[in-house]
């Protein structure tokens, strides 16, 4: 039975439940024979009817349908205290009324369930419709929403009921580093909000709007060089002074992973902030996700050496990135798409109404991804990464769209970000390598069977300055040149 419904009866054409009976057959006296009696053909028409309309009564009321539909789900006292039916009614969105007094909702150590359920009295039963009709549509939608948001963090699997355990587990233990109320009844939910990085709130891109603070006003750029610096004209020396000149520009770091040594310092451009040069250890894609203890800011903006910004093009995309910090805002734009031939995934770079990810290329976000791609990834996904030297930018995307549930952000129309003038024989080029592209569609298919699911969601949203194209005087632009780029 659907949670707070009753069910009807298959009822007779007298309007009550039937009982029917057959009459069996009876024995002539002496005669050993039997004799059965048969019902008139008018009965047999009644009786047909009859099976018809209780049939239809059968199949009146769909279970799973009703469940959808449903504002509000009774869960009263069963023998197994309601949890299965308790469960149903988180994952269809109706709001459970519990009707079991002294039951112990599952994992309330953390999770505030009156924001997520109406707690009922079992021996004030007549008084149920009064209290739920009493409930303003508004808190009736905030109870349905944070039923889908506890359901899907915590209970839409086997695996994150162990793990939400196990995490409950760890805080009794090690109560210093416990994750707050506010971490667990929230989004991303306790899962994603890993107390090792910080105690507090503040450092992670979640909770800007609950605490009333902002995001830093400044970012860490980290450029990814692969190439040695052989020309004062190439593109990665033009890129640093760019975006040094930005006010926004707390440091640069450059992530050496070319394989000839250090250029010296005189090679690099003076510049009005910091330039730090990290050489990389081990050389691959994933260590320009490592969580750096340089990177002091909340933002960073993340390119790669063959990068074509503009100064006004990196103020625009971190203005746009402070006021949504939990999601990668940037140029570079894909989209993913089901194959329904080959029955999987698959990406494309053409230039569509929509997308799905921004390639960290050219993109800002929170500087909490890079110790969750460290920390939180398997080991699997980061070298096949690796051995690809491919697909680090997809898999971020991953990562971010399954912690948010949010598509990222383009910023502006433009499409080509990359210096075209680069040597085919760079690493930089790897673009241009024919294997890349078909990488790239295998990537995608890895990374979704271990999410279980696909976490990318598509977008239309494009965000330009305002009076963008607008035939206003452009001393009433802020972001001007911007329109000649």
């Amino acid at each position: 039975r659907a949670p707070g419904t009753l069910f009807p009866s298959p009822v007779s054409s007298s309007g009550f439940a039937s009982n029917k009976t057959h009459l069996g057959g009876e024995r002539a006296s002496g005669g050993g024979t039997e004799k059965r009696v048969e019902p008139e053909p008018s009965d047999r028409r009644k009786s047909r009817r009859s099976a018809k309309r209780e049939k239809r009564a059968l199949v009146l009321y769909d279970y799973r349908e009703m469940l959808h539909n449903s504002t509000f789900c009774l869960v009263p006292r069963g023998r197994r205290l309601g949890s299965f039916r308790f469960l149903e009614a988180l994952q269809a969105a109706c709001v459970p009324v519990m009707l079991s007094n002294g039951w112990e909702l599952p994992f309330s150590e953390v999770i505030n369930w009156n924001t997520a359920a109406v707690i009922g009295d079992e021996r004030l039963l007549l008084q149920i419709p009064s209290t739920v009709r009493s409930i303003h549509q508004d808190k009736i939608l905030a109870l349905r929403q944070q039923t889908q948001f506890l359901w899907e963090a915590y209970f839409s699997s086997v695996e994150k009921i162990v793990l939400t355990t196990l995490e409950i587990i760890q805080d009794r233990v090690f109560q210093h580093t416990s994750r707050s109320s506010l971490m667990w009844n929230s989004h991303p939910g306790g899962l994603f909000a890993m107390p090792q990085y910080s105690v507090y709130l503040g450092d992670f891109p979640f909770y800007y709007a609950q605490l009333g603070v902002k995001p830093y006003p400044k970012f860490t750029a980290v450029i990814h060089a692969v190439t040695p610096l052989v020309s004062q004209s190439q593109p990665i020396l033009k890129l640093l002074t760019a975006v040094a000149k930005s006010h926004h520009c707390a440091q640069i770091i450059i992530l050496w992973n070319c394989d000839k040594p250090l250029p010296a310092k005189h090679r690099w451009p003076a510049t009005s902030v910091p330039v730090i040069v990290i050489e990389g250890e081990n050389k691959v894609m994933s260590s320009r996700f490592q969580p750096y203890e340089t990177i002091t800011t909340d933002a960073v903006l993340s390119l790669d050496e063959d990068t074509v910004l503009s100064t006004t093009e990196v103020d625009f995309a971190f203005t746009v990135w402070q006021s949504f910090p939990e999601r990668i805002v940037g140029y570079p734009a894909r989209s993913h798409f089901w194959d329904s031939n080959k029955e999987r995934w698959g990406y494309t770079s053409k230039w569509t109404n929509d997308y799905s990810m921004v390639l960290t290329g050219a993109a800002i976000y929170h500087r909490y991804y890079h110790y969750l791609y460290t920390n939180y990834l398997p080991a699997s996904l980061k070298n096949m990464v690796d051995q690809l030297a491919n697909c680090e930018d997809i898999l971020m995307n991953f990562l971010v769209s399954a912690v948010t549930k949010l598509p990222p952000i383009k910023v502006t129309q433009k499409k080509q970000y990359k210096e075209t003038m680069m040597g085919q024989s760079s690493r930089a080029s790897r673009w241009a390598d024919p294997d890349h592209f078909a990488q790239r569609q295998t990537c995608m298919n890895k990374f979704a069977s271990w999410f279980g699911t696909m976490p990318l969601v598509h977008s239309q949203m494009r965000l330009d300055p305002v009076l963008f194209k607008d035939q206003v005087s452009i001393l009433r632009k802020k972001y001007r040149d911007i329109e000649r780029l």
